[in-house]
């Protein structure tokens, strides 16, 4: 067993886990669609030459060696064993962050094996489920049952812990990111002990580790508020980019959930609407899914990006082709097929919160920079928004925010758009995404998030020694 908490710190431990699924069943069912083509991880954590490389290709690391546990137990005498052999530990995912996030030198943790729903709780509308589980196999499992989370980010390849870990969000007026759908939590500390966080148990846990970047231990298990599965109408419609920016108060209030994407180089942006619908249920055809979703955004697009990465001249004229590329649409289904798409164009990305009430200001910025510079950019800048919340380092605590993503081809020089983006967004008082490229440090950090010595006081409470520390964490948290 695991040591007994330092006396003093209060916090209560979890005995452990009590779970409806066997450790067997779950290694069965992982190896079932391992079998089937339908891997347990997206993505690679580690080749041959014991390289762990992150989905982008531009992050990469060397740990001394990888734990794949297949238990809550398992896990924790992993951390143990990694302190007695003075190493550092981190869990990863899928990889779908950009930035070092997850990388170590120490001891690799992937949670492929802890997956699956541990409990539904009807009457309390909550979701129980392993901290390993793929978003996307939690919205299809939600579905059958008739459930369904309240938003969703772009894409359902990350892992549950890993999405909420870093602030992973999609786009709502009133509904925020997904870490801010957790009711409860598991976590691993340094020392080896579980404990239960919520807004009554180890509140003040709860209010840091629902996003807590893995610097405060390692989640095993995340409780999600969840509803009766709803349809969403979605109104997809071109629209000129100086009407979204007059009118943008106006169809951000009119919509439950308002994004839009701005094709640098031109005047264009394509609008998205989701609101909820009585019915009926009317999906997007195979054949225009297909042509839209698969063979205009995914295959012609990775073309026209080689062609630009190969003669950056041709890139504005690119744009103002792909700007008019996809036509209106509007479709009705439930909710993760609405919020997601299919994204295998491989990229680099920077985000910033910024206050909701500067985004036209910044994006207009933004805008004359590029107009301005012999920047070619490829790829549309995202535009999405959430309401203020109460996690400490959420980019959206304490404050309504609008979000604003730049992308770059993978492969494609990005460091002088993002160096001249990064210095406008930072002039708003933008917060980074904490899994997408920037370079902010702790000193910049404290001054853009007021609870952001609540969080590292609880950090050094909880892992004094920095058993989960990186570079990365050193960077952005400080020593």
């Amino acid at each position: 067993m695991p040591p007994a908490r330092r006396p003093g710190t209060g916090f209560r431990r979890c005995p452990g886990p009590s779970r409806s699924w066997s450790v067997s069943s779950v290694i069965a069912g992982c190896a079932s669609r391992c079998r089937s083509g339908e891997g347990p991880l997206s993505t690679t954590v580690s080749g041959k030459s014991g390289t762990w490389r992150n989905w982008a290709g531009n992050v990469t690391a060397r740990p001394v060696r990888e734990v794949t546990p297949a238990s809550v137990d398992e896990l924790r005498a992993a951390v143990l064993r990694a302190a007695e052999d003075g190493l550092r530990v981190k869990a990863v995912g899928t990889g779908h962050s950009f930035t070092a996030a997850a990388a170590t030198d120490g001891v690799l943790i992937s949670p492929r094996l802890l997956t699956g729903i541990r409990a539904i709780d009807r009457a309390a509308g909550t979701v129980t489920v392993e901290a390993g589980t793929p978003l996307r196999r939690l919205n299809v499992a939600l579905a059958r049952e008739g459930l369904s989370l309240a938003n969703m980010g772009d894409i359902m390849e990350q892992t549950v812990s890993g999405a909420t870990s870093t602030g992973t969000h999609g786009t709502g007026r009133d509904s925020a990111s997904i870490a801010a759908q957790i009711t409860g939590l598991e976590l691993v500390t340094a020392d080896g002990s579980l404990l239960t966080c919520s807004e009554r148990e180890n509140p003040e846990v709860f209010a840091a580790a629902r996003i807590g970047i893995g610097a405060l231990g390692v989640v095993t298990a995340l409780t999600f508020a969840v509803e009766p599965v709803f349809l969403l109408t979605a109104r997809e419609e071109p629209m000129p980019l100086d009407r979204v920016l007059a009118e943008f108060d106006q169809l951000w209030a009119e919509n439950e959930h308002f994004e839009f994407y701005w094709f640098p180089h031109t005047g264009n942006t394509n609008t998205k609407r989701n609101n909820r619908s009585a019915g009926p249920a009317r999906p997007v055809g195979r054949l225009n899914g297909w042509f839209q979703d698969e063979f205009l955004s995914n295959g012609v697009f990775q073309a026209v990006n080689w062609v630009g990465r190969a003669a950056p001249a041709t890139v504005p004229s690119i744009a103002r082709i792909s700007s008019r590329a996809l036509s209106a649409r509007t479709y009705t289904d439930i909710p993760y097929k609405v919020f997601t798409s299919p994204r295998r164009v491989r990229f680099v990305e920077m985000e910033y919160a910024v206050p909701r009430e500067a985004l036209v200001d910044t994006l207009r910025e933004i805008k004359a920079m590029i107009d301005r510079s012999p920047l070619r950019v490829s790829f549309p800048v995202e535009v999405r928004t959430a309401p203020a919340d109460d996690i400490a380092l959420s980019t959206a605590s304490g404050r309504d925010s609008a979000y604003i993503a730049i992308h770059m081809f993978r492969g494609t020089p990005y460091q002088a758009y993002f160096t001249a983006a990064e210095r406008i967004l930072t002039a708003h008082q933008g917060r980074p995404h904490w899994g997408k490229v920037h370079t902010r440090d702790a000193e910049y950090l404290a001054g853009v998030y007021p609870r952001f010595a609540e969080f590292t006081a609880l950090r050094d409470r909880l892992d004094p020694d920095r058993r989960f520390g990186n570079d990365y964490l050193r960077r952005v948290l400080g020593t």
